[in-house]
């Protein structure tokens, strides 16, 4: 009865150290990551308004996106312990400080959004520590019995892995279909070792995710889905040039411009994009005038970043830039001179 007693005492004290260790990110972004509230300068035009410091409340969610279209490069022409699980997390932590400035600065970080980021980012953070602990012990050891070609299963997960990281782009995450690339995996073995090892590692870990998931979608189902599509206002274009961007809703004619209808998330990007390449404006999105954009270059650059890191699998960087909304066009084509690429608008 003691030993049991003595083993239960050490279980009980490293739960409460991984719980600890778990905090220590959100205790210091609430002790030492605080931004002083602005004067709010504008005066909405559309009268379907989002919360401002949202733009900058939606990057950690499109990190965990980032982190697992790093994580399917990495493992197309390598393996998962090639992956440096600690980077993607200190990423994760590292951005949300300066990005809870921007948002103290800009109307709040609301008590509901820090809810929101500190459970995913704590979710991340044990998803991606125990994976880190398998793949760098025993996945590594498979790979080293396997020798250097990749199994079937290794390229079927790799390939499932970027199908997952492409279907992030525009829907959430707990909508993937993870029972059924557990049963891919099933059907794809062979009788090689990896293959089987494989099969079980990574079959746990889908069909993990799968419940995890349906718990997900019956929470949102209760609370209800936010709103798919936002109010814009832009000018420089024709109204029937304008209609014909797809996506894009004419709404009516004012002082200011257009005020259009998009979809939000990653077509909202689309849109915009298309929208400076025809040579239009965008006066304000949601009834804001500051936006976050996130933009990749080939290497460092000083695009006058609030946060920069590199992605993995590549030698390119990431740049998180905060614009006016009517700047946004003219700073889009800067990109292109200064030999960067769009990544991602933050909506709202």
């Amino acid at each position: 009865m003691s030993f049991l007693w003595r083993w239960l005492k050490r279980g009980v004290l490293a739960l409460l150290v991984a719980l600890l260790l778990l905090a220590l990110p959100v205790i210091r972004n609430e002790t030492m990551c605080r931004g002083t509230p602005q004067p709010q300068d504008h005066t909405p035009i559309v009268s379907q308004t989002r919360d401002e410091s949202r733009t900058f409340t939606t990057y950690p969610e499109w990190h965990i996106v980032h982190a697992y279209a790093d994580y399917a490069r990495v493992i197309a022409s390598g393996d998962p312990d090639d992956f440096r699980f600690l980077q993607a997390i200190g990423g994760f932590w590292s951005s949300l400080c300066p990005l809870t400035e921007m948002a103290d600065a800009h109307g709040g970080f609301t008590s509901e959004s820090k809810a929101t980021i500190y459970t995913i980012g704590v979710s991340f953070t044990l998803e991606l520590m125990l994976k880190a602990a398998y793949e760098e012990t025993l996945g590594r050891v498979a790979t080293w019995l396997r020798g250097p070609d990749h199994s079937p299963i290794d390229r079927l997960s790799a390939q499932q892995a970027a199908d997952y990281a492409a279907f992030l782009q525009q829907t959430p995450w707990y909508r993937w279909d993870f029972t059924t690339d557990a049963q891919a995996l099933d059907d794809a073995a062979t009788g090689v070792f990896r293959d089987r090892e494989r099969q079980f590692a990574l079959g746990v870990e889908y069909r993990a995710k799968a419940a995890y998931a349906r718990a997900i979608a019956g929470a949102v189902a209760a609370t209800g889905q936010d709103e798919l599509t936002l109010r814009a206002v832009v000018t420089g274009l024709p109204e029937p040039q304008l209609a014909t961007i797809p996506g894009v809703t004419v709404i009516q004619r004012r002082p200011e411009g257009f005020e259009i209808e998009t979809p939000r998330y990653r077509e909202l990007t689309t849109i915009l994009q298309h929208i400076t390449d025809e040579g239009g404006q965008i006066i304000e999105i949601a009834g804001n005038d500051d936006i976050l954009l996130t933009a990749i270059t080939n290497g460092p650059a000083d695009l006058g970043a609030i946060f920069t890191f590199p992605l993995q699998g590549s030698r390119e960087m990431r740049h998180l830039i905060v614009v006016k909304v009517p700047e946004l066009a003219s700073r889009l084509r800067e990109l292109d001179l200064a030999h960067a690429r769009l990544e991602h608008i933050h909506d709202y």
